[in-house]
């Protein structure tokens, strides 16, 4: 059924209007999606280019000369560039298509024009008979009536007076023919229209309009093949199957199946070959024992009352390793021995192929093998300080054993008599009866340990009771303890346990534990912090040791404090045993203390901030206006919820970490952060005017265009500022900037801030401000400072628009699309032409047309100088 014969009705021939309308607009979306799509794949395609040159940066390519997998590297790169210039063919390709669909859809308009012409004519026609018709037959009603009246009084006359004549009889009679002459005339009139409507009303349904419908259809299908062609040709440019495509990718797969580890290094052993490596001597340094008497002999162990009980624990120790070691060399030849299904080779990767799953097999059992060989080594060691121990421990047998230092009884009692008479009295009258000074002493930490000689043996690790009464009389004495290394400085550790733990300089609150990671760089280094787990708060001891180690202090049921050790009734006296006595935090971590780390400068106290009144909302808390006690100064308070996870406590402090090291007039200072207590806080200089959104709206009509310049120039400095210290802001914006006193403008909220040249987006685009972010940004999450130059032009138009909201009544993906197809907000009223070509430049949609912050600076700063200068 086709359209002569189906579609003759007014109906369906609104109906192939309408459907031809919907056919053009398809026509127009699809030339808008087909330049779209060559764009992308032009902006791919050098995105393509980059990623090539990139990977063919390689440094020092002279150190991997021979290598074949650097050979097959380069090829691949190069065929990623061959890609790239595929890629952009089929873009030009593409927007030649476009033109194809251009001109289709202009060839369309005019058919369907000409359709509606025709059928209008023919139409007419038809319609023009139709009327004549109805004319006729009115006409003929007409006559009709006036010929019967006439016929009437014609035969009335004639009745009344048969055979007579006269004047009236003949009027009447005149008449009367008159009357029936026009009904004949009219009569064949219509019979005529009659017949010429019938003959006009076949052919139009017969002849005229389905010849017309007949061509219509075969315009219609003449633009579908058309359209078909271009839409297939369209589509072979966008086909990553198409030869083109596999060749390329044939030959990166060609190049890389031809590396051969077997191959890779072989001119690489050749031209670095080196003879086999020269053994290590390690040899005793006696000059370590000749001026210390007594019985120690260089690499001989000694044996005497100060080393017996340490060289059996050690034995113990070393041949509990050894068994170990032995255990793991069976299972590993069980396993090896077992049928299991690494070793058959029976278990192969998803997607691999089974020569895959034989080289993961083969690489199984070397590993396997090289584990076994460092386990037959590892006891092998072990066993030779296990026999020389037993060899030392059986040459002194059962006779008693020598004393290990002389005159330690003498040292000791020179000791007690000249340097502790006092502590003696008081130790007397305190100690339960038979305790010794020495004991006493002995239990502190090992003091005397501080008097003998450089032989890390004579330490004795005596245990602290902290729980006696002797014990809890030490904080006057011990209330500032030295650090050890004299490099330490003006350090120490404070354990008086007269003021609260938050006094002590090494506790840092509820500083979260990435931020006290970064405060902790070397071995020994050690803070204390508060944790919230559960809703509980927990007090935790964090050390650098071979990583960070995170110890959990532990609560006795009296009160006390301890990790594994004894418990102390203080976490201060806690703190000062471990690192006095320089004992492990705990046996498994090997932690020792060994440098407190004390709070930054700008760490403030919580008590000394007193919070006035509320003045904002932010992403993490309530902002408040505040006073510091110390100084009596006003101050902006940041807070951050108590409720937030430790990840999003990091982001907060991560805006202070940043303010702390800038200074100046245009960037917000940091006065410092509170972490002693929860809430945490950010504290910082007080801004009068407020938010420069804000003070935009409310001075709108008082605003100079002086004074918008002036803002304008004082984000740039900000921002130059900013730029030089590869500070990427990623949150430029009206709302996001504060002002000062005679409309000065400082940058502020850096949370969202990165301290790097490029920072590249890998948690998401969440929260992202899609008006004020560059494209670059919102397509790859890819952020640079000039991504902060279209931020500042979408800042510029908020200042010279007094406030308005940029791309007003669009969305976020409306502005986006909008964009990418090169829409620009225009000109605020009243903008200086120069500040908005300014602005377009920032606007660039090359990145690296948009001009730096100093450039922007120096441009801005003319204008100011020259508009000055003109009045």
């Amino acid at each position: 059924m086709g359209f002569s014969t189906a579609l003759q009705g007014r109906a369906a021939h609104e109906a192939l209007i309408v459907r031809q309308d919907a056919e053009l607009r398809l026509m127009e979306t699809m030339k808008r999606t087909i330049q779209m799509k060559a764009k992308c794949d032009k902006e791919y395609a050098i995105s393509l280019i980059a990623v090539a040159q990139q990977g063919l940066k390689i440094d020092r390519a002279d150190e991997m000369q021979g290598s074949l997998i650097t050979k097959s590297w380069r090829s691949y790169m190069d065929e990623l560039d061959q890609q790239a210039k595929q890629f952009k063919l089929n873009a030009e390709q593409l927007e030649v298509i476009c033109d194809k669909l251009a001109h289709l859809s202009q060839d369309k308009r005019k058919a369907r024009k000409a359709y509606q012409e025709e059928h209008a004519k023919i139409a007419a026609r038809l319609n023009h008979l139709t009327d004549e018709v109805v004319r006729k037959k009115s006409e003929y009603q007409k006559h009709l009536e006036g010929y019967k009246a006439l016929r009437t009084r014609f035969e009335e006359h004639y009745i009344k007076a048969p055979g007579r004549s006269g004047r009236k009889l003949d009027d009447v009679r005149d008449k009367y023919q008159k009357a029936c002459r026009k009904l004949h005339l009219t009569h064949n009139e219509y019979v005529l229209s009659i017949t010429e409507a019938v003959e006009v009303e076949k052919d139009f349904r017969t002849v005229l309009l389905p010849g017309l419908l007949e061509h219509q259809q075969s315009v219609q299908e003449s633009f579908i093949l058309l359209w078909r062609n271009i839409l297939l040709e369209a589509a072979q440019h966008g086909d990553l199957t198409a030869d083109k495509f596999k060749e390329i990718q044939k030959r990166i797969d060609t190049v890389i199946s031809g590396i051969n580890p077997t191959e890779e290094y072989s001119e690489f052993t050749e031209k670095h070959k080196t003879s086999p490596t020269t053994p290590l001597l390690f040899q005793f340094d006696e000059t370590l024992i000749e001026d210390i008497p007594g019985k120690l002999t260089a690499s001989t162990l000694t044996v005497d009352n100060l080393t017996v009980d340490w060289l059996r624990t050690r034995q113990l120790e070393l041949e509990s390793a050894v068994k170990d070691c032995q255990e793991r060399q069976l299972k590993i030849i069980e396993h090896v021995n077992g049928g299991s299904p690494v070793a058959n080779g029976s278990i192969i990767s998803n997607g691999s192929s089974a020569s895959n799953g034989i080289q993961s097999n083969k690489d199984s059992q070397n590993r396997q093998s090289k584990d076994l060989n460092a386990l037959r080594c590892q006891e092998k060691q072990k066993q030779k300080l296990v026999d020389m121990i037993k060899c030392a421990l059986n040459e002194v047998g059962c006779e008693e054993l020598p004393s290990g230092c002389d005159d330690h009884l003498s040292l000791e009692q020179n000791f007690i008599e000249h340097g502790f008479n006092n502590e003696q009295q008081r130790s007397n009258s305190t100690s339960s009866p038979g305790l010794g000074i020495m004991n006493e002493l002995m239990r502190r930490g090992g003091v005397l340990t501080l008097l003998r000689g450089r032989g890390r043996h004579f330490k004795r690790k005596s245990t602290p009771q902290p729980t006696t009464p002797m014990a809890r009389m030490r904080p006057g004495r011990f209330s500032k303890m030295q650090p050890r290394s004299q490099s330490l400085g003006s350090l120490s550790l404070s354990l008086s346990t007269n003021r609260p733990l938050y006094e002590e300089e090494w506790f840092h609150g509820v500083l979260p534990r990435e931020e006290v990671v970064r405060l902790l760089n070397n071995d020994g280094d050690f803070l204390v912090r508060e944790t919230i787990r559960n809703e509980e708060s927990q007090i935790v001891l964090s050390v650098c040791w071979n990583g960070h180690k995170h110890f959990i202090v532990q609560t006795t049921g009296d009160g006390h404090f301890r990790f594994e050790g004894p418990p102390f009734p203080s976490i201060q006296e806690l703190i000062m045993h471990q690192y006095h006595s320089e004992l492990p935090v705990t046996v498994k971590s090997g932690a020792i203390l060994r440098r407190p780390v004390c709070r930054e400068r700008w760490e403030l106290s919580n008590d000394d901030v007193v919070l006035l009144e509320k003045i904002g909302r932010g992403n993490f808390g309530d902002v408040y206006k505040a006073k510091l006690k110390s100084t009596k100064q006003d101050v902006a308070v940041k807070t951050c919820r108590m409720t937030l996870p430790d990840e999003q406590k990091r982001k907060f402090l991560q805006e202070g970490r940043i303010l702390k090291q800038y200074d100046h007039p245009n960037i917000v200072k940091l006065i410092g952060i509170c972490v002693q207590k929860q809430p945490i806080m950010i504290v910082m200089e007080l801004v009068p005017g407020g938010s420069l959104l804000n003070y935009l709206r409310k001075n709108s009509n008082s605003l100079t265009t002086r004074q918008q310049m002036g803002m304008s120039r004082d984000a740039a400095a900000g921002m130059r500022y900013l730029e030089s210290k590869n500070c990427i802001h990623r949150d430029l914006a009206a709302r996001n900037c504060l002002v000062d006193f005679e409309h000065s403008v400082k940058i502020s909220d850096f949370g969202m801030s990165r301290e790097e040249e490029e920072y590249i987006v890998s948690d998401g685009m969440k929260q992202i401000p899609v008006k004020w972010t560059a494209p670059e940004a919102l397509n790859f999450g890819k952020y640079t400072s000039l991504c902060d130059v279209w931020s500042y032009g979408i800042l510029m138009w908020e200042i010279f628009s007094k406030g308005d909201t940029p791309y007003s009544g669009m969305s976020n993906s409306r502005a986006r699309e909008r964009i990418d197809t090169g829409y620009r907000m225009p000109t605020p009223e009243n903008t200086p032409p120069e500040m908005y070509r300014l602005m377009l430049k920032c606007w660039a949609a090359d990145v690296e047309s948009r001009p730096h912050f100093d450039e922007i600076y120096n441009v801005v700063d003319a204008l100011i100088l020259r508009l000055d200068n003109s009045h």
